[in-house]
Formats: C-alpha cells, sequence, structure tokens
C-alpha cells in the first residue's frame, strides 16, 4: 500500500505528523492546507523556507489522485523527488535533462495510478498531448511553483506561464495553489488574472526573515571587500551573484587563486559544466558559487551562510528572493550588497533604451528607485526592503548593517553644490572622473585640452580625495539629481531636482560611507559550519551526525539535506535520544525517515556515548 493509499481522507495534521515528522503546522500552512481540502483555489506568498511545499504536499496525500506540481526550474524537482521520496513517497519529474530510462518509468506509474505527486516544468506539461494525457488521470491537487515567473510585472517573467490559465477546462474541479516567495500587490494581481483564478483566496505570510543579517556597502575595492565578506564563512556553502557571464568567470578565478573553493554558474556553460557544478553544490561541500541570477532557484540547500551580491538587482523582488537562498534551515546567515554609482546609471539608461511600453517602465523604474533607496538608507534595511512589499515592521529589525551601527550624516549641501556645479561648468558631458580631476585642481591631459584649469570651479573640491567625491556623485544618483543621458558615462544634472539644491534652497544629508565590513561574530554558525549554540559535547555529537550523513548520501546519490537538515541534526545533537521511540520525537523525523535511519542515527550516538566513558 502506498503511502498516498494510507493517508486519502485522513487528517492532515496526522499526515503531517506521521510522514512529515511536524508536530503542527506552522503560520499560515493550515489555512492553506484547509482550503485545498475543500476543493478551493489559494495563492500563498511565503518567504524563502517558510514551508510552502507542505501546503500542497499534505492535501495531495490526503486527496485521491496524484499531485501535480508544475516548476520551472529543474534542480527544485530533483530535489523535491529525492526529498519526498526519502519519505516513503512515489515521486517522479519529467523535465529535458531526465534520463530515458526514469522518464519511462514515471510515465509507467503514472499512467498504472501509482504516482503520488509528478513534478513537471510549464514547457512540458504544454506540449502537444501532455495535457490531454494527464486528464485521464485523477489529479489531487495543482501547485504552481514560483508563481512570480507568470506575472508580466515579476521579476522573472515566463510568458509560457501565463498559458496555464486553461488548466480548469482540463481538470475541472481540482484545488490549484499557486505559491511564491515574494510579489508585491501589482505582481500578484497579474498571477491570479493570469491564471484566471478570481475567487482565490490570498494568503500572505511574513516577509521577515529574522535570520539574515542584512548590509550594503559602497564598492571600494571589490575584490577586497568580497574576500572580507566570505571569511567568517570559510567551510560553509556561499553564493556570490553577478550581472554578467563574463564576471561570474572573472571572479571565481580571483577567488581560486586566493584559496578559495569556487566555481562559476551561468547559462553559456555546458550541460556537462553546469551539472557538475550542481552536483558539487548540492552534495554539500563547502563551495562558493559565483553565478548569475539564474542560478540556485529552487535548489534546496538550506546551509548557504552566505549571499553576497557584486552588482545591483533590478528590483526589490528579485533582491529579495536572491538573499533568501541563504539560512534556509533558520540558522545565522548573511547577505551583503556592493553597490555603486556606475551601477545606478547603468540600469537608469538600459531601461530608458528599453523597448517596453511607458506604462511597463514606469514600473520598472519605479522598482529601480526603491532598490536605489534601499541601498542608501540611514535608517533599518530591513524596515525599508519590507515596506517594498506593503509590510509595516513595529519598530527597526535589530539584524541589519544601520541598525547594529548606526549610519553616520553629515551636511552635504555644500559638496553637493561644489560637484554639480562642476558637472555644469564642464559642459555635461564628461564622465565622473574627469569632474572629480576638476574639482581636485588635477592636472590632466583631458582637463588641458578642453581648458578646464580655466574654470572657475577647478580645485574648489581639493580639500577632499578622491573617494568622498565618488561618494558624493553615487549618492546624487541614487536621488536622481544626476544622471547619465547616453551610454558614454558622461554626466547631467536632472535640472528640476538639481536646480533647488543649486540655489541653497533644499539641504542634502549625506551618509558617511564605510568601505569595508566590520569584523564582527555573530552567534549562530561558526568558521566550520557548526553551530555554536550547542554545548561541547552535542558539538562534538552534531558533527558526528554529519559525517554519517554525508556517506550515506555518497551511497545513494543524492543531497545530504535529503536525508535530515542540519537542524533535524542540531536536534537530535541536543537531545541525544537512546530509542526509536524518543528519537522518533524528534522535529522532522518522520515515519519512514525513522524506519530507513533510525537505528544508523542511534548507533553513532551510541559509539560517542562509548568514547566518552571509554
Amino acid at each position: 500500500m502506498s503511502v498516498r493509499d494510507r493517508f486519502v481522507g485522513r487528517d492532515p495534521a496526522l499526515v503531517l505528523r506521521e510522514v512529515f515528522g511536524f508536530p503542527d503546522f506552522r503560520g499560515l500552512q493550515a489555512q492553506a492546507v484547509g482550503r485545498v481540502m475543500d476543493g478551493r483555489d489559494v495563492l500563498v506568498l511565503m518567504p524563502t523556507g517558510g514551508g510552502k511545499s507542505v501546503c500542497y504536499q499534505v492535501p495531495g496525500l490526503c486527496r485521491p489522485g496524484t499531485g501535480l506540481v508544475i516548476s520551472p526550474l529543474i534542480a527544485l524537482m530533483d530535489d523535491q523527488v529525492a526529498a519526498l521520496r526519502q519519505l516513503g513517497i512515489n515521486a517522479g519529474a519529467l523535465h529535458s535533462e531526465l534520463p530515458a530510462e526514469e522518464a519511462a518509468r514515471v510515465r509507467s506509474d503514472l499512467a498504472a495510478g501509482e504516482l503520488d505527486f509528478l513534478y513537471i516544468s510549464p514547457e512540458r506539461l504544454l506540449a502537444p498531448g501532455m495535457v490531454a494525457r494527464l486528464s485521464r488521470q485523477r489529479v489531487s491537487v495543482i501547485a504552481i511553483d514560483e508563481a512570480h515567473c507568470i506575472s508580466a510585472w515579476g521579476h522573472e517573467f515566463r510568458p509560457e506561464y501565463r498559458a496555464l490559465a486553461c488548466l480548469p477546462e482540463s481538470f475541472p474541479g481540482v484545488p490549484r495553489i499557486a505559491l511564491t516567495a515574494t510579489a508585491d500587490a501589482r505582481t500578484r494581481q497579474d498571477i491570479l488574472s493570469a491564471l484566471a483564478m478570481p475567487e482565490a483566496e490570498t494568503l500572505v505570510a511574513s516577509f521577515h526573515r529574522s535570520n539574515l543579517f542584512i548590509s550594503a556597502l559602497p564598492k571600494g575595492g571589490e575584490m577586497r571587500q568580497l574576500v572580507s565578506a566570505l571569511a567568517p564563512h570559510e567551510g560553509a556553502a556561499c553564493i556570490v551573484y553577478c550581472g554578467s557571464r563574463a564576471r561570474t568567470e572573472r571572479v571565481a578565478a580571483s577567488l581560486v587563486t586566493q584559496g578559495w573553493p569556487a566555481l562559476a554558474y551561468h547559462a553559456a556553460l555546458s550541460p556537462q559544466e553546469k551539472r557538475a557544478a550542481l552536483i558539487r553544490f548540492r552534495s554539500g561541500e563547502p563551495v562558493v558559487i559565483v553565478a548569475t541570477v539564474a542560478f540556485g532557484m529552487g535548489i534546496d540547500r538550506p546551509d548557504v551562510r552566505a549571499v553576497i551580491h557584486l552588482d545591483m538587482p533590478s528590483s526589490p523582488e528579485g533582491y529579495y528572493q536572491q538573499i533568501g537562498r541563504a539560512g534556509r534551515d533558520g540558522l545565522p546567515s548573511d547577505t551583503l550588497l556592493l553597490y555603486g554609482g556606475e551601477d545606478m546609471v547603468r540600469a537608469r539608461y538600459w531601461l530608458d533604451q528599453s523597448q517596453a511600453p511607458d506604462s511597463e517602465k514606469r514600473i520598472m523604474r519605479g522598482r529601480l528607485e526603491a532598490m536605489n533607496a534601499l541601498t542608501e538608507t540611514t535608517g533599518c534595511r530591513t524596515t525599508a526592503l519590507l515596506a517594498c512589499f506593503g509590510e509595516v515592521l513595529s519598530g527597526p529589525c535589530g539584524h541589519c548593517d544601520n541598525c547594529r551601527t548606526p549610519v553616520a550624516t553629515f551636511d552635504g549641501t555644500e559638496a553637493a553644490r561644489k560637484l554639480l556645479s562642476a558637472v555644469y561648468r564642464t559642459g555635461q558631458r564628461f564622465g565622473l572622473i574627469h569632474v572629480i580631476n576638476v574639482l581636485r585642481g588635477k592636472v590632466t591631459e583631458s582637463v588641458e585640452k578642453h581648458g578646464h584649469e580655466r574654470l572657475s570651479v577647478w580645485g574648489i573640491g581639493k580639500d577632499q580625495g578622491e573617494a568622498f567625491w565618488r561618494s558624493v556623485s553615487r549618492q546624487l544618483i541614487a536621488r536622481g539629481i544626476l544622471m547619465a543621458p547616453d551610454d558614454h558615462g558622461g554626466l547631467a544634472l536632472d535640472q528640476e531636482r538639481a536646480r533647488p539644491v543649486l540655489r541653497g534652497e533644499e539641504e542634502i544629508r549625506m551618509r558617511v560611507d564605510p568601505l569595508v565590513p566590520k569584523e564582527e561574530r555573530r552567534p549562530g554558525v561558526s568558521r566550520n559550519a557548526v553551530p555554536e549554540d550547542l554545548p561541547e559535547e552535542a558539538r562534538r555529537r552534531f558533527v558526528a551526525l554529519r559525517s554519517w550523513r554525508r556517506s550515506e548520501a555518497q551511497e545513494q546519490d543524492i543531497p545530504p539535506y535529503v536525508i535530515f537538515h542540519d537542524s533535524v541534526l542540531h536536534d537530535i545533537a541536543l537531545d541525544c535520544p537512546d530509542s526509536i521511540a524518543t528519537l522518533g520525537e524528534v522535529r522532522g523525523v518522520g515515519r519512514s525517515k525513522l524506519e530507513r535511519y533510525g537505528a544508523a542515527v542511534l548507533a553513532v550516538l551510541a559509539r560517542d556515548r562509548a568514547e566518552q566513558a571509554g
């Protein structure tokens, strides 16, 4: 008898306990499950690591039929299938990289009605004949994961997702649940419209991830800043996001020369290179992946300890989605965004050149400006980020750089007037370096060629260094007072915004830039990725359990975290159960895993007790 056959018609809370090993639902899970059990549609927004999969997996087992899960991410499908099989659930996937033998087995089980869950990409689902074939099967629930990909306003728009509006015709009466980690109000409405789910209830959990330390720094010696941010996480998994393929390769190569286990990952790699990188990342190795934003989406590795952006994300939604790859296990993890005025100028220029309709460009511009404002805020960064999703914190978060170390500010009005005047007097066509040279009275070939040493602004900023003027320019760019009207890097004034500053009618407060992250040891995870809140004897047991898990995962050729998450090993090491019954009480140890691994886990703990007694 399959797991599904045992639990069809049973209480979802019972399935949660016996199959998944969790004593109760968290947050909005119970409401989402209840809605699906009642046969109704629902849109669920939960942060990464918030337990979205439970919202469809539990009702998928309690309702008769096969659960259909639509996902754009092959890595996600493979991880989810592996995790469900560990629970004794017959799950399979159909995607372009599946071996022919495995694909045949999945189709056979599906045709026989023996498949509990089928994961499938939207492209494969919409291929000729596939919907018709599936419609002849009994389907318990349809889950549309990464639902933000449906929306034209979302940060990963995929037009093929919009064709999923046809599903109610082929699967009448089957409840649909759309899930995503982030979407603002406009994107949520677009998702519901595109999927033809007008009656769906929208459940929005808090986006607040209290285990993430959020920080941002202006660029100033990028590789030095990157290595400084990675240093506390030596021996752990980290992700570094870059804006271009070539940049990922340069940064990865530089890290390798400095002794870091770094790999580049981007869309232009061969399938073999991509697969090798993913295998290393999913295996639990302490590897630094340097990637474009396409990487990591749907990879369920829970112990990524740092996510670092070397280029500005295009929107708060994209940024939140990407930093969400850190700390999925709930343990403290770091995020760092390095930004510069050049990033802002470049992003605004390409947006202006876009062929998108004006209405869409206005929305995109608003998101870009929100991202710029997030980098330059002197207040709580988490508060500013959550405000982009309509969520209001009751007070400062306490786990961002601005909360930990309040930002020093100064009256930058005079400095702003000097820089704006220099841009104006040089003709609003020169780049920042030339303008700074004029301000500082530095003679260069370009300055002499254009006679700019004779200007009234020549040398009026010589009391400050280049870094100071770069900071002033970046903050003026972030506020939209300075802009670059073409792709040659020349600076110009936004006349309407610059005029009151030049006239002395508007005060400009500016932040004092720190250029290197402060060395700060925070409680949570040590350099060798062992939780520091564990007592010494429990830390020893944790290391032993993790070693056993690694060997078991290698033998099965699966990621270690689909056996047990670090958080489960943490609790086992802390409780040190001495029987199958007490081990079964640990959160995250369900019946199938208890039967499969219980004896081995108890043997690891028994060996540790014997070694200490001896």
